[in-house]
């Protein structure tokens, strides 16, 4: 049992490629989901979303929502819309957000490296996703939304990915969000068995994206195992992935707007601030050039904040996080917000949407404060990780998101 291996995809014929592909099932909503299919009935979303198929209200939860995702999937099959890889393959997926371009590979990854934290962690979950993921691959019989994992760059696989993309590649498409996505099949046995080979090399893979999907994959790796003498290799013993080199990451801000200063006027807090952080006002908006240095808007005025150096926990990797630094000296000790998850007070806004949109927030009335982080070091993120550590909640927006539809893995 290999820590990553090929598989036989699941993917549409190239010609109904665009008419397929659809953003990831948990960055719509049901009602943008049936605006997204109208005219669209190749849709992937039918599939990922099949709630949009059914009367208006019906709970997305529901048995009969995973029935009809699966009756969707077998539509698509048995019109030829999907066709499934006559054998085993890697695929070399490269997509390209603004100029930025990240390129890795599509795999199968092990269920068991999974659960012994070979492939490495940082997020909890929550136990209803998890059962919705689990209900979706149950009643498919297969996992449709890759795992976003990555990697400590290897010159081997970068050679490899960088080769096969000088090919005529099977697809490449711009999706509606201005994504290009690229996909070139590596059928070569002679670079399948090296690719194989040197993951297995290597120590760890961390999850980027998709903590929920993969322990899902887990679950039901569990369930169709039960009973039963398995040496772990087959289909459902194996997840679907994308994976990256930690150099091509990105990762964006993931910033915060909160409703009230817990009954502070203006100058109060900001006194109170100050017992902790550096102050200076600024006439732009403040984007963080580096960590440990926070951006805040409050009553149409910026302030650039920098943490005292003797309040950073330097050998705790999740302490020194931005996200904890503030949390742990403004959020929680000024604003008593103390479980930022479940707090309504507290909001988040992914940096993709701009420091506008937090002066947007908090001008309309319903923020009175927001606050600009820098984004999270993929290198924090992998400290975490191997410490056995949870981040806190929204540490990390990645970019650019992962397509569904374009390949997925079928479990028999």
């Amino acid at each position: 049992m290999s820590l990553i291996r090929p598989l036989r995809g699941l993917r549409p014929k190239v010609e109904f490629a665009t008419e397929v592909v659809a953003p990831p099932y948990d960055v719509l909503n049901t009602d943008e989901a049936r605006q997204r299919v109208a005219g669209r009935p190749y849709s992937f979303l039918h599939i990922s979303k099949p709630e949009i198929d059914l009367p208006v209200g019906t709970d997305p939860f529901d048995a009969s929502v995973y029935q009809k995702g699966a009756e969707n999937l077998a539509r698509l099959v048995s019109e030829e819309i999907l066709i499934r890889e006559n054998k085993p393959v890697y695929y070399a997926y490269r997509h390209d957000m603004n100029g930025h371009e990240q390129a890795g590979l599509v795999a199968v990854a092990s269920v068991k490296d999974y659960d012994s934290n070979r492939i490495r962690k940082h997020e909890y979950t929550r136990p209803e996703k998890e059962d919705d993921r689990v209900n979706q691959i149950d009643a498919l019989n297969a996992q449709t939304g890759p795992v976003f994992l990555t990697y400590r760059q290897d010159n081997t696989v970068d050679g490899i990915v960088n080769q096969v993309m000088e090919q005529t590649p099977l697809y490449d498409l711009t999706a509606d969000d201005g994504v290009q996505h690229t996909i070139w099949v590596v059928d070569d046995e002679n670079d399948i068995d090296t690719l194989t080979t040197t993951f297995e090399a290597m120590n760890c893979l961390y999850i980027a994206d998709g903590h929920h999907r993969s322990a899902a994959a887990s679950r039901v790796a569990a369930l169709r195992n039960k009973g039963k003498k398995t040496s772990g290799d087959k289909n459902h013993d194996y997840f679907l992935t994308v994976i990256f080199p930690d150099n091509q990451m990105m990762i964006l801000d993931y910033n915060r707007v909160i409703k009230d200063l817990n009954g502070l006027a203006d100058d109060e807090f900001l006194k109170q601030c100050a017992e902790n952080f550096e102050i200076q006002t600024s006439e732009q908006k403040v984007k963080p050039e580096k960590p440990t240095v926070f951006g805040m808007y409050l009553d149409k005025q910026w302030y650039r904040l920098t943490i005292k150096d003797k309040l950073i926990p330097k050998d705790d990797p999740v302490g020194r996080l931005d996200v904890s630094l503030l949390q742990n000296n403004l959020i929680t000790p000024i604003l008593a917000i103390d479980d930022p998850r479940r707090d309504k007070r507290i909001d988040f806004v992914g940096g993709i949407r701009g420091l506008g949109e937090l002066e947007k927030r908090v001008d309309s009335g319903e923020m009175q404060v927001a606050f600009a982080l820098h984004a999270t070091l993929l290198s924090d993120l992998m400290a975490v990780a191997d410490a056995e550590e949870v981040m806190p909640p929204k540490s990390t927006w990645f970019e650019p998101k992962l397509a569904d539809g374009l390949i997925s893995h079928v479990l028999d």
